[in-house]
């Protein structure tokens, strides 16, 4: 099994602090999608800096690998960065593992946040440097009007107070599903299923063992879901996991969109079939994922899953308490 380092935590976002911001996966497509997040945090008093290669391209990445990855070391390296925003997911990060240099991150750690394909850098990170980091939105997700307040008060709770407490329901859908029943306190790791999958069998191969294991989906079949969790579990990636909390499987059950399988399992039905046999407690349906209302929470720290209660508490914030 992969040795996992010791947790390190950044420092809470201060009044007035600045964040950081790069592109570790795909470029903006408009230069409002950087001007509007960029106004949105100043308006509420923050500094934000933004790398210079944010506006490179090349297809659908931020320009190249190596670029991207010294963008985000100098992040890490600059005193004047409070926290890091990613500028969102899409595809690509997987590219800039290489050349991440752990030690220095490890040495200067801070608070990270992104979902989607940034769930590469929440393995790398947690794995190589010890860093809890957050599964949340990114840069390009504040202000925007597909958002909300409820996404970006989270967001900013997080980075400023660390993201304890009990993870709120849907606004406008507050039903959670318990899957199987229990209660365990361990930490919990994971992030989006088709990203966390291709790591496996590379030099940052996912280690779940004696975690709460969390995953969402967007937009994947049924099929598709059902074939990663099979591929989880011949890879022995569930044999030690100590709880399941499925969050947001958006646009993943079957409709009138994706008819190419019409003949297919629910996404539930898939749940049941892949992770009963795990014996753990799991909860199904936290706005944890890429819909309209996305909680953030910290990763690599410790939570408590009451799975009858259908409730997951972050127990540990996921920035230092007292900086």
């Amino acid at each position: 099994m992969t040795a996992v380092a010791a947790t390190r935590f950044g420092k809470p976002l201060p009044a007035g602090g600045t964040i950081g911001v790069m592109a570790p996966s795909g470029p903006y497509f408009n230069a409002s999608d950087i001007d509007r997040p960029l106004r949105w945090w100043r308006d509420r008093g923050y500094s934000v800096k933004v790398t210079d290669s944010i506006w490179m391209k090349d297809d659908y990445v931020a320009g190249p690998p190596e670029k991207r990855a010294e963008d985000l070391n100098a992040l890490f390296a600059d005193p004047e960065v409070d926290v890091i925003q990613v500028l969102w997911g899409g595809t690509g990060a997987i590219e800039i593992l290489p050349f991440l240099d752990y030690d220095l991150i490890a040495q200067n750690p801070k608070a990270l946040m992104g979902f989607s394909d940034i769930t590469n850098l929440h393995i790398a990170l947690r794995q190589r440097a010890g860093l809890a980091t957050f599964h949340g939105p990114g840069f390009g997700s504040m202000g925007v009007p597909e958002r909300n307040p409820f996404t970006w008060d989270s967001a900013v709770a997080a980075l400023t107070a660390g993201g304890a407490g009990e993870v709120p329901r849907d606004p406008d859908d507050p039903y959670v599903r318990t899957l199987a029943g229990g209660r365990v306190t361990a930490p919990i790791v994971g992030g989006n299923l088709f990203t966390f999958v291709h790591l496996i069998g590379t030099s940052w191969d996912p280690v779940f063992d004696g975690a709460i294991l969390f995953f969402e989906e967007v937009n994947e079949p049924p099929y598709v879901v059902e074939v990663h969790l099979h591929q989880l579990a011949l890879a022995g990636k569930l044999d030690n996991v100590v709880g399941v909390v499925v969050g947001e499987l958006f646009e993943c059950d079957w409709r009138e969109a994706r008819p190419e399988a019409p003949r297919t399992r629910s996404i539930e039905d898939v749940l049941e079939r892949c992770l009963l046999p795990l014996n753990v407690p799991i909860i199904y349906k936290l706005p944890l994922g890429h819909g309209k209302h996305t909680a953030s929470i910290p990763l690599g720290v410790q939570a408590t899953l009451d799975a009858d209660a259908q409730t997951l508490t972050v127990d540990q914030p996921g920035v230092a308490s007292g900086s």
